[in-house]
């Protein structure tokens, strides 16, 4: 049984304007295909109201438990994913970001750069991914194992940690 909804929101503005296919929200969507019920996707340009409107609509309205975010990690002036997510969030939850890189830098070492953040918008965990189809598999192998486990802990649920 599929454990709980996501959603998918690529920031990309090849993407949006029809330039490039959305291979990074593609491959979210197949690596957690199994794990959980894909709710809603949205494709937004590199624009921090719009991808702030994005994650509110997915966690307000759409009520997703889980929104992932992909591009708009880096470095390029256009690159304002982060703070389009601080913008909304309630709380971060500065762990699972810093697993992330933790595990890509093991392999190479400019993830460091990543300024991924991930927080809780109500019930909704949002969680920056890089937007490469290669470090958002990377990354959803870290943190797969816990994201039952909080989006539990989020509707209040008793966890045992053991």
């Amino acid at each position: 049984m599929i454990g709980y909804s996501i959603g998918i929101i690529t920031a990309s503005d090849q993407v949006w304007c029809g330039e490039r296919e959305d291979a990074s929200g593609r491959t979210i969507a197949a690596v957690m295909k199994y794990a959980a019920h894909i709710k809603h996707t949205m494709i937004v340009p590199d624009e921090r109201p719009l991808i702030s409107a994005a994650i509110t609509e997915m966690a307000d309205e759409f009520l997703v438990d889980i929104i992932f975010t992909t591009g708009g990690t880096g470095f390029r002036p256009r690159d304002v994913t982060p703070e389009a997510t601080l913008a909304v969030i309630d709380r971060q939850v500065p762990g699972i970001a810093e697993a992330m890189r933790y595990r890509l830098a093991a392999k190479a070492p400019q993830a460091m750069l990543m300024r991924a953040v991930t927080g809780i918008r109500g019930s909704s965990l949002v969680i920056n991914l890089p937007g490469s189809p290669k470090g958002i598999k990377e990354c959803l192998d870290e943190i797969l194992p816990v994201l039952e486990q909080a989006v539990a802990m989020m509707k209040g649920k008793t966890v045992s940690c053991t």
